[in-house]
């Protein structure tokens, strides 16, 4: 049988009586920010047939995931909304939504922008963001370029998603985030003769299969696997690549800064180390290694052990097995955002990486590169092939947050404040005052203390919102989402933005702006956010479906209605706008990152050498001193301890044995699953049928005590909150926790108020609190908070009849 392929073809062609478009994925619906392959089959009517994976992807090579091939199902899903529509604020709740044209949506957002900001200052305003809808988040710009804001708010208490780890990597890396090396950056991928397949990885707290998370495509690591990687696990739960792995740590949730700390104990004190690199690029050798061998806050790999419950030879075996290895990678996950001590288990892990000289070396982690200063390219250019690159002894005299933020690419001045909306608005970010880092690294409010203010009017009071395409109330994007319904609900007035009417958007919305999906845009998805030298993809239009747009194009839209300064007059498409501030990292517009779908950004390994991570162009790194910083004066001036330390999670049964005997199971929450991404797909009946109601895993011992069989609905609590789970029985969990899955919620069911499509009936984030983030404000215990757990007699099975019957027929 002949092989077929379409390996070389153009961006869109005509093949069976169907016009096909390569596209580069993002949400929705997907794995933020992969860029997974895919060709659009569209008939002569104009309509999504069907989805095949795109063999000419030079990381996915034509692999798709159940959620890409069910897209026909979501663009054309009978409960999406495709129009805009009004309800009166006092009508939240409830169904009394009207259709209205685009122009009178914007009309009533001018009419209201002008008013708030005229008569309590734009600071009254905020923009609450999840992962987005485009390719990276653009909350910031929603909110400061085009409402004058600075309140920008990604609402998951301490931004437990992917910042704790970046704010360690800004600190003490002075680089976005290490990604491990796969090759996708370099063309020919694994035969690109400049890579070295790693002989170690090490998966910590990350399950990559299922949800490729932040950008890595979890079948890399299968890929590198059958080329001779071995395999490393630390995860409570067992999962299809621990049980390849060489060893695994099945840790204790939420102690992951000991075992990193236990892994610098063997390293250090075992010569294990790269003395070159430390000597050339770390700073703070000494005083961390002191730290690491101090009897009461360093970590022994014996004390590691009984702080994990894991066995200490394993711990021993492991830190060699990486230490011994030349290159050597780690892919690191959730499990270090969603814990109060993340900054320090991140920062013990950007230590393992720098140690043993594994950052930014073929098959190591790689590094993005930093934009120059103005000027600097051209001098470097004209002292080429013989002038030596100054190294770099002291920080960078420009502001950092400008070229290590998400999405790397900032136009704003120090004298402007973020966007040019003024330093004076900037200080009035919520959270500024306690939290400056953390607000200054990302442009954002604080999330917790926001709940505050939306609660309790202090600073001040939050008049107008948007819901920018995040659906926070379901147990996905914030910490007890009952009080932040609350909060909502006190705005005066809110917009809100997404695919369909979620949960959130019909308890708290009054005005709805439907967005496009990626089939129905030109858009740019950036590999890890565009912090990796990976790859920049190209989202092309397939389709037009209803009166959807773009956030882009309404960025743009409500920009030149609203007179913003950086858009009104400069752009009058998404498509410019998206061109110049994404399709630029790929050197190109977007017509023509379109035609060839993807970019590989190249790594240019050993930057630090090359002067490539600093604006200046000096050799080093972009930190207070130059190098790694090992003793973070970053950390220091921020009042945080400059070496790393362990800290028992707040609510550990061990650290409070008498609540212990209240609520004695570690609950975790977070994990991915492979039908959904986050809230969505509920509605997608061939993906629900994967995983038709919400699952709390539990190890049988426990089952046993507790009297709870495989299938029987259970109730989980504590002091916070509860919830509904059906109980899966498995040894894939360890005895003493239960992990819940997040993102519920139940488009089938009644969608007014209280009810809210039964987003309450299994909202586990409802049992973790806010304020439980580092001193820095970053990180939440959703990894290890505890519950009590109550078998129930009610059978709560969703009706996947009654959920055909609803969404199955698809409308076209």
């Amino acid at each position: 049988m002949e092989y077929k392929n379409d390996l070389g073809k153009p961006w869109r062609y005509e093949e069976d009586g169907f016009t096909v478009t390569r596209t580069s994925m993002w949400s929705p619906p997907g794995c933020h920010p992969v860029g997974c392959g895919l060709k659009l089959y569209v008939d002569k009517e104009g309509k999504l047939d069907h989805v095949e994976g795109d063999e000419n992807n030079p990381i996915t090579k034509g692999r798709l995931c159940v959620r890409c091939l069910a897209l026909p199902d979501y663009v054309y899903n009978p409960s999406r909304v495709l129009y805009p529509m009004k309800r009166d604020p006092k009508d939240r709740g409830k169904d009394a939504w009207e259709r209205i044209s685009w122009d009178e949506a914007y009309a009533i957002i001018k009419e209201k922008r002008d008013y708030f900001a005229q008569t309590y200052g734009p600071e009254c305003m905020a923009v609450f963001s999840g992962t987005g809808r485009s390719g990276g988040i653009m909350c910031q710009e929603m909110a400061q370029k085009v409402l004058g804001t600075p309140n920008a708010c990604y609402t998951q208490s301490g931004f437990a998603c992917y910042q704790p780890r970046s704010a360690a990597c800004s600190c003490v890396l002075g680089a976005y985030y290490p990604e491990i090396d796969y090759a996708g950056g370099l063309e020919g991928g694994y035969d690109n003769p400049e890579y070295v397949v790693p002989e170690v990885i090490v998966v910590w707290g990350k399950e990559p299969l299922p949800s490729n998370g932040d950008g890595l495509f979890g079948h890399v690591v299968l890929d590198l696997m059958k080329k001779g990687a071995k395999l490393i696990s630390v995860d409570p739960r067992v999962n299809w690549l621990t049980t390849r792995s060489e060893i695994q740590l099945r840790v204790r949730p939420g102690t992951d800064a000991a075992l990193a700390m236990a892994w610098c104990y063997i390293i250090i004190n075992e010569d294990l180390y790269d003395h070159d690199f430390v000597d050339q690029w770390c700073y703070g050798f000494e005083e961390f290694k002191n730290r690491i061998n101090d009897p009461e806050k360093g970590i022994t790999p014996e004390k590691a052990a009984e702080i994990c419950d894991v066995d200490v030879a394993k711990i021993y075996a492991a830190a060699r097995m990486y230490g011994k290895a030349k290159p050597a990678t780690i892919a690191w996950g959730l499990a270090f955002d969603q814990n109060q001590n993340g900054n320090q288990a991140g920062h013990a892990m950007l230590a393992i990486m720098a140690i043993t000289g594994n950052v930014d070396v073929p098959g190591g982690q790689i590094i993005g590169e930093v934009p120059a200063d103005m000027g600097m390219e051209s001098e470097m250019a004209a002292g080429a092939g013989g002038a030596q690159i100054e190294k770099a002894d002291g920080a960078w005299e420009g502001d950092s947050t400008d070229v290590i933020s998400f999405g790397g690419i900032g136009d704003e001045t120090a004298q402007g404040g973020w966007e040019g909306i003024g330093e004076e608005l900037t200080q009035k970010t919520i959270g500024m005052d306690q939290y400056p880092l953390y607000c200054n690294n990302i442009r954002m409010a604080h999330a917790d203390m926001m709940l505050d203010a939306l609660l309790t009017g202090e600073p001040y009071k939050v008049r107008m919102g948007w819901i920018q395409s995040t659906n926070l109330l379901s147990p996905t994007c914030c910490a007890e989402p009952s009080k932040w319904y609350q909060g909502l609900l006190g705005l005066e007035f809110c917009i809100a933005t997404d695919v369909f009417l979620t949960p959130s958007i019909q308890g708290c919305a009054d005005l709805f702006l439907p967005i496009q999906s990626c089939a129905e845009k030109d858009d740019v998805n950036m590999t890890h956010y565009a912090g990796s030298p990976v790859m920049v993809g190209a989202i092309n239009k397939a389709i037009d479906v209803g009166e959807a747009k773009s956030d882009a194009q309404i960025l743009v839209d409500l920009g030149n209605i609203l007179g913003s300064p950086r858009i009104a007059g400069r752009y009058t498409t998404g498509a410019e706008y998206t061109s110049d501030n994404r399709a630029v990292i790929a050197g190109m517009d977007i017509r023509a990152l379109g035609d060839v779908v993807y970019y590989q950004r190249g790594c240019n390994y050993r930057k630090y050498e090359k002067g490539l991570l600093r604006p200046d162009r000096k050799a080093g790194f972009l930190t207070n001193t130059g190098r790694v910083e090992l003793y973070s004066t970053a950390f220091e001036a921020n009042g945080e301890d400059p070496l790393p330390y362990y800290s028992e999670p707040a609510f550990s049964p061990r650290k409070d044995p008498v609540r212990g005997e209240k609520y004695p199971f570690i609950l975790t929450t977070g994990a991915r699953t492979y039908a959904f991404f986050h809230s969505e797909h509920r509605q997608i009946p061939r993906l629900r049928e994967l995983n038709p109601n919400p699952l709390l895993e539990i190890n049988p011992e426990d089952a046993r005590k507790i009297g709870v069989t495989d299938g029987q609905w259970v109730e989980i609590a504590n002091e916070f909150g509860k919830a509904k789970f059906k109980a899966r029985v498995s040894p894939i969990v360890r005895a003493g926790t239960v992990h819940a899955q997040h993102g519920w919620w139940f488009p089938e069911q009644e969608g007014e108020a209280p009810n809210l499509f039964g987003v309450w009936q299994s909202n586990c984030n409802d049992l973790v609190p806010n304020h439980y983030n580092s001193k820095l404000g970053y990180g939440a215990p959703h990894k290890c908070m505890s519950c009590t757990i109550r078998p129930l007699n009610e059978n709560l099975d969703a009706d996947m009849s009654m959920i055909w019957e609803k969404f199955g027929k698809l409308v076209k």
